[in-house]
C-alpha cells in the first residue's frame, strides 16, 4: 500500500484494513466484557446474536486472506447466524443444538485456516502477532460452543461452585474454555460427565499443541526479523 495520512477517518480505515486480526482480537476481548450484560433476558439474547454476527463476519474476512476456501467459511457463518437468530426467537432445543454445532464449525474452520496461514508464512508482520491472539480466541470460542451443545444434550454435564444444579451460562462456559486452553486450571466450572470431560481433555491437548507449534514459530520468525520496525513488513 502507498503512504497514508496518519490522521483522519481515512487513516483509521487504512489501519483497520491492514490489521484485521487486531480488529477481531479487540472485538473478542470486548465480548468478554459485555457478555455478562446480555444474559438473562430476550433483549440481551438478541444483542448477543447481533454481536455474534460481527465476530462471524470478521472471522470470514480473516479466512479470505488465507488459502482456505472462503465460500466454506461464508456458508457456515451464514447458516450459524440464521439458526442462532431463529433459536433466539423460537427457543427450540434442536435449533440451539444446530446453532451451536454450526458456530463451533465456523470457529474451528477459521482457526485451522489461520494456523495453516501462520505456519506457512516466512515473514512476520504486526498483524501476524495479532493473529496469534485472535486465533487463540477463535479456538476458545469454538470449544465454548461445543460445551454449550454438550450441556443441551446432557443438562448436568457441567457444575460450578455457585448454583451447582443450574445450567451454566455462556459466560461460565467461555470462562471454562479460556482457562482450559490457557492451562491455568478448570476454574470453578467443572465437567462431571464422561463426554464433557473428553471435550475438556481435547481442548487441553490442543492448547499445548498451539503453544508448541504456532507461538514458538511466530516467536522464532520475530527473532529473525530484519531491523527496520514493523512498518517494513507486509500486512497479514
Amino acid at each position: 500500500m502507498g503512504e497514508a495520512d496518519d490522521t483522519g477517518p481515512g487513516a483509521f480505515r487504512h489501519h483497520l484494513l491492514r490489521h484485521p486480526s487486531g480488529l477481531l482480537l479487540a472485538v473478542q476481548l470486548l465480548g468478554i466484557v459485555v457478555y455478562p450484560f446480555m444474559e438473562g433476558s430476550k433483549g440481551g439474547r438478541a444483542v448477543f446474536e447481533a454481536f455474534g454476527l460481527i465476530v462471524l463476519a470478521l472471522a470470514v474476512w480473516l479466512v479470505s486472506d488465507s488459502q482456505a476456501p472462503t465460500w466454506i467459511g461464508a456458508t457456515l457463518a451464514t447458516a450459524a447466524a440464521a439458526t442462532g437468530i431463529w433459536d433466539a426467537v423460537a427457543g427450540d432445543r434442536w435449533l440451539a443444538i444446530t446453532s451451536g454445532v454450526l458456530h463451533a464449525a465456523v470457529y474451528f474452520f477459521a482457526t485451522t485456516a489461520l494456523i495453516a496461514y501462520m505456519l506457512g508464512d516466512r515473514d512476520i508482520s504486526l498483524d501476524d502477532l495479532f493473529a496469534v491472539g485472535a486465533t487463540f480466541t477463535l479456538l476458545a470460542w469454538g470449544f465454548a460452543y461445543v460445551f454449550r451443545v454438550a450441556q443441551i444434550l446432557e443438562p448436568h454435564a457441567f457444575t460450578a461452585a455457585v448454583d451447582p444444579g443450574d445450567p451454566r451460562t455462556w459466560t461460565e462456559l467461555l470462562f471454562l474454555s479460556v482457562t482450559t486452553l490457557t492451562s491455568t486450571g478448570l476454574s470453578d466450572v467443572v465437567p462431571i460427565t464422561a463426554h464433557a470431560r473428553s471435550f475438556v481433555m481435547i481442548e487441553q491437548i490442543l492448547g499445548m499443541v498451539y503453544v508448541a507449534m504456532v507461538i514458538s514459530r511466530v516467536v522464532g520468525l520475530t527473532m529473525r526479523r530484519a531491523p527496520g520496525g514493523w512498518g517494513s513488513g507486509n500486512g497479514a
